[in-house]
């Protein structure tokens, strides 16, 4: 797969993220960039204490004393391990996303994922179609 430039490094906020969906077959997906002191990471825009929670309200998590913050549980996670450090679910990690930093720019570099947009999933279901077999 070739990577797919995501943003430019200045498009990441210092005190927030950059929320961004990838595709997998028909699903979408959300991830969050963190930029850390001249580095980027890159983490599945869900909590683990409850799979199916995002971490933000729909516009990239937020920051508290310098970690990441699920607004839903409150819970915390450093912004370059993904470890959780407070929260109904401390102790476990973010889902990572291979992200590659070049160029004054964010690659996607995930073989799993394709890149599709800047923003939050659609909430659309592509797997879902009605087809027909009339034949008409």
């Amino acid at each position: 797969m070739a990577e797919e430039r995501i943003a430019d490094i200045e498009e990441v906020p210092e005190d927030s993220t950059l929320l961004f969906t990838v595709r997998e077959g028909f699903d979408e997906k959300e991830v969050v960039l963190v930029r850390l002191n001249g580095d980027i990471a890159a983490w599945r825009n869900f909590c683990p204490h409850w799979t199916d929670v995002r971490l933000d309200k729909g516009s990239g998590a937020e920051f508290r004393d310098g970690e990441v913050v699920c607004t839903r549980h409150g819970a915390t996670f450093e912004p370059d391990s993904g470890h959780c450090t407070y929260g109904p679910c401390e102790g476990s990690y973010l889902e990572e996303v291979d992200v590659e930093v070049r160029d004054g720019g964010v690659y996607l570099a995930e073989d799993d994922y394709e890149f599709d947009h800047v923003g939050p999933k659609s909430d659309r279901d592509l797997s879902s179609g009605r087809i027909g077999f009339s034949g008409n």
